[in-house]
């Protein structure tokens, strides 16, 4: 293992995450994590979320130590995922599931809606845009969701679904962060 991550707040908080040496994996950082999940606090406690591109775990850990009902991690990497699975033992979290597939598939099967989606995809392999098309396109959302993006600084082309509108961004060291809501009117 390279390394550890805490968790920031909630039922876990001060407890740690292991994260694998794995080229690419960059676990969202401390004060990332702490701004999104201020904009999402009064939204967490007992939502769906999905965590795309897992990773670290990070983001999802975080949201189910701080009430949500269900989280689903969704991520390719086998040693990842066994890791993910060895996080989940030590938590003892019947309501974080994990799930070995890649995440473009997994938006083409059969959807269920989510509150609170978490978008983290590897930097530069273009995998962003087409996670929003098929999210919004494949009723993974419920009408009013939440979905976090996190992109690399110089990212310039946020072409998200019309029924989408940043509600928060900032810039946070190398990364932008966006909170996009769902408003099903548009």
């Amino acid at each position: 293992m390279s390394g550890k991550i805490r968790i920031i707040a909630g039922e876990w908080r001060g407890r740690k995450i292991e994260v694998p040496d794995k080229q690419g994996l960059r676990p969202t950082p401390n004060r990332v994590r702490e701004t999104l999940f201020n904009w999402l606090a009064m939204y967490l406690p007992g939502s769906h979320c999905l965590d795309l591109f897992t990773g670290s775990g990070a983001l999802g850990i975080e949201a189910a130590s701080r009430g949500a009902k269900e989280v689903l991690l969704v991520e390719k990497n086998h040693d990842i995922v066994q890791n993910l699975k060895q996080q989940k033992f030590i938590f003892s979290n019947h309501n974080l599931n994990i799930l070995h597939a890649d995440a473009l598939q997994f938006l083409k099967g059969t959807p269920k809606a989510f509150d609170i989606v978490f978008l983290d995809p590897p930097f530069g392999q273009e995998l962003l845009l087409p996670a929003c098309r098929l999210l919004e396109k494949g009723d993974w959302l419920t009408p009013q969701a939440l979905i976090y993006l996190e992109t690399e600084r110089d990212f310039d082309n946020l072409n998200l679904p019309h029924s989408w509108q940043i509600i928060r961004q900032k810039k946070l060291g190398q990364v932008n962060v966006f909170l996009a809501s769902r408003n099903n009117n548009c």
